[in-house]
């Protein structure tokens, strides 16, 4: 269960122009990079990337990327229009329960003001 395509965030040149504009806001298991421009039409577009130091294994990196879209696909509608948010999972989010990866979630774009009505 992927997220729709308007909703993601595809080219090298979007990660870059997040990694280089963005602000940065960290938890425990995820940092999140967020760039806003105010006068776009689109909606939040979102990229995630796990590193190769969080596990040499492809089958735990997928996991833990499947585990963020599902806990993402409930956020979707009540994101602001006009986000670029990249998500970096971190090694310690391999044992992390879903429960907390989701209210974990939620902490961060509340943080980053990225909800609607936050």
């Amino acid at each position: 269960m992927g997220l729709p395509r308007a909703h993601r965030l595809k080219h090298w040149r979007d990660f870059q122009a997040v990694y280089t504009d963005g602000r940065a806001y960290r938890s425990r298991h995820l940092t999140l990079r967020l760039r806003f421009d105010a006068e776009a039409r689109w909606p939040a577009r979102i990229g995630i990337a796990i590193s190769r130091k969080v596990s040499k294994k492809a089958v735990i990196r997928n996991r833990l990327k499947r585990r963020l879209r599902a806990a993402l696909h409930e956020f979707l509608p009540r994101l602001r229009a006009g986000a670029q948010l990249v998500f970096n999972v971190r090694a310690s989010a391999i044992e992390c329960e879903y429960e907390h990866f989701l209210r974990e979630l939620r902490q961060l774009l509340t943080q980053a003001e990225v909800l609607d009505g936050h």
